[in-house]
């Protein structure tokens, strides 16, 4: 917050003035398509991929790792899916329309929000700053994509006063089966999402506020053709109450304390599939209360970020078995046997300008982790004797360079970090996983993650030109993964064995980026991106899910209130697969889009309308993270219209 370092003259608005420069501008939108999903936009990160079982709430890999290795949270809120099969990420929860902005950092950055060793990925809520004079703004979205029939309604609605600020939105997506490139129709795919949210601020002195946000997100009849079974309803409740302090003098600039309640239900079964001879459900339960408070420091040429984070989560999953007649159950356990996990984390960033071209960075964390379990006897049929409850510490360091001089910028890091296992890898029971098809144990004695990683960037920018290149390396002992297990026979009559989570020596990830842009002419601008990945075991084995070698290249002309953007993509060949954890080779794809936008004004409405098509070749394809593979959906056209005041 360097631009209030001295006494304004006018203190009333100094709150509007600080929150008016943090507040982030850019869209939850893409170039090619204004209506996305939080899914469709966190997609356009060259860093992050998706495991697809289905065309609803995919789950993110950031860094090609699973969620279990990234901190996921909304505007630094813990929030834990209530789904062993992950078909709930904190990603599903949230709407575009309810969110400002998407902060993602790579690897040990993201260590600010809890013990992680892929990165963390921060869904930050629409946030309208406090102004001078009373003030209403909104959006309305309609829409429809052909493929899958879905309509969409998204609407928001932002009131700023000098005293009072609320934000409010609902957001409604309904879509049925949709068709792959071959013109079959892909089952089991349909979904349909409510959510709304709002947020009251109020302004209780010059320098200081108080804030509520809540959001509420419903699912309902939710197909996963990958899976055995679907989703009948999923609910979410996400509350905070914040409060906010701004100083004038001294190092402090900005301290923000939040507290917080979620409560996630999630119910899956397959009574819509009549194939199956013995029938399950999967009801689910995550409640989480927490807090998070962080200051701002700034002196001269030095500024950092402290952040406490505290959370207690409860997590209860069950699995129930039984044939054609609900009432005759022929069994009942606990896949997650309430297990109750505490966590504390004390972290800081430090940032030092040592000249106007050299900036280097340094900054670190110490996490307490405990683990409850409150029917231990689950795991003590795998495991005898292992203990009801376990505590871990989980340190992390992380340090970087930056240099920038005229048109050329690099970087080079280095971080260091542990985390707990997760629940599932911990103190689960028999989770049925449909890609491998093997039941799996959890083990509560399993070692922490150890991670060391290193990092570095090169870029270069010019008025007409820019090109940058990333690149990162993971090199992780204790590495958690699921091994064939001697004893025990599995539950569900399609697994084909039991597999327990265990150890690996270590696991080495690579990764790497090449982003471009080129402005051809005034109104036409050319971007590309390049990226591969690699990971192998201490054996030299593949990983599962790595992404191979992916691309794409887009255009986007732009004249008056006219636009026009196309845009190519794909994966190749993926050689790196693994068959001992399922895969198997999936071959090349491309996929061609195309859209159009036209922006007019009425009155004090600005209105946009844009119409595309995806996969406009109706290629037939299914990638290395689509579960099972499944393939992908065929040719949709789209169309959406947006009103702005």
């Amino acid at each position: 917050m360097a631009q209030v370092t001295q006494q304004p003259k006018d203190t009333v608005n100094v709150l509007a003035d600080v929150e008016i420069m943090s507040v982030a501008k850019k869209k939850i939108e893409t170039d090619m398509k204004m209506a996305v999903s939080v899914d469709e936009f966190l997609a356009s990160s060259g860093n992050i991929s998706f495991i697809k079982r289905g065309a609803y709430a995919w789950e993110p890999l950031l860094n090609n790792m699973s969620t279990e290795r990234s901190t996921i949270t909304i505007d630094g809120m813990h929030i834990f899916g209530a789904c062993t099969d992950k078909m709930d990420p904190v990603t599903s929860y949230v709407e575009s329309n309810n969110l400002s902005a998407i902060d993602i950092k790579s690897g040990q950055q993201g260590s600010l929000h809890g013990a992680t060793v892929a990165g963390s990925i921060d869904l930050q809520r629409r946030s309208t700053p406090f102004g001078r004079e009373k003030k209403f703004n909104g959006n309305y979205q309609t829409g429809f994509e052909f493929n899958n029939k879905q309509f969409f309604n998204l609407a928001d609605l932002s009131y700023s006063g000098n005293k009072l600020v609320t934000d409010a939105s609902i957001g409604l997506r309904k879509a049925g089966n949709y068709y792959d490139g071959n013109n079959n129709q892909v089952n089991h795919s349909q979904y349909n999402k409510f959510n709304t949210s709002l947020g009251l601020a109020y302004k209780t002195s010059p320098l200081s506020s108080v804030r509520a946000d809540a959001i509420l997100d419903v699912a309902k009849d939710v197909g996963f053709p990958a899976l055995p079974m679907d989703l009948w309803l999923s609910r979410a409740l996400i509350t905070s109450a914040s409060y906010k302090q701004l100083f004038i003098d001294g190092i402090l600039r900005v301290w923000d304390t939040k507290v917080y309640f979620n409560a996630i239900e999630h119910y899956m079964d397959d009574t819509k599939r009549p194939e199956n001879l013995v029938h399950m459900d999967m009801p689910g339960w995550s409640t989480t209360y927490g807090l998070v408070s962080k200051a701002n420091l700034q002196k001269n040429n030095y500024v950092a970020e402290l952040q406490l984070n505290a959370y207690q989560n409860l997590s209860i999953a069950e699995m129930r078995m039984y044939p054609q007649d609900r009432s005759k159950r022929t069994m009942f356990a606990y896949s997650w046997p309430w297990v109750t996990t505490r966590a504390a984390s004390l972290a800081i960033n430090n940032e030092w300008d040592l000249s106007k071209h050299h900036q280097v960075q340094l900054g670190g964390s110490l996490g307490w982790n405990y683990n409850h379990s409150k029917y231990a006897e689950f795991n003590w049929i795998f495991h005898p004797g292992t203990p009801q409850q376990k505590s871990r510490l989980l340190p992390a360091l992380h340090a970087g360079y930056r240099f920038h001089l005229n048109n050329f910028n690099a970087s080079l890091g280095a971080g260091y970090g542990q985390r707990a296992p997760s629940v599932s890898e911990g103190y689960g029971y028999y989770i049925y996983n449909s890609f491998d098809r093997y039941d799996y144990i959890g083990n509560p004695d399993l070692k922490n993650e150890i991670s060391y990683e290193l990092n570095a960037s090169a870029g270069f920018k010019h008025e007409k030109a820019g090109i940058e290149a990333r690149a990162n390396y993971f090199h992780i002992k204790n590495y958690i993964i699921g091994r064939i297990l001697s004893l025990g026979s599995p539950m569900n009559y399609q697994s084909v064995g039991v597999k327990g989570y265990t150890s690996l020596d270590y696991a080495r990830i690579y990764n790497i980026s090449v982003n471009a842009n080129y402005n051809i002419l005034e109104h036409l601008h050319w971007k590309g991106m390049l990226a591969y990945a690699r990971a192998t075991d201490e054996r030299g084995g593949n990983l599962p899910f790595i992404r191979p070698l992916t691309y794409q290249t887009s255009l986007h002309f732009m004249h008056k209130q006219f636009g026009i953007q196309t845009s190519v993509n794909g994966d190749v060949t993926q050689t790196d697969f693994s068959p001992e954890y399922g895969e198997d080779q999936t071959p090349a794809y491309k996929v061609w889009n195309v859209s159009a936008d036209y922006t007019f004004t009425i009155k004090n409405y600005r209105i946009i309308f844009q119409a595309g098509a995806e996969n406009l070749l109706n290629e037939y394809y299914s990638t290395y993270a689509d579960w099972g593979n499944i393939p992908r959906m065929g040719r949709n056209i789209f169309t959406s219209l947006k009103f702005s005041f």
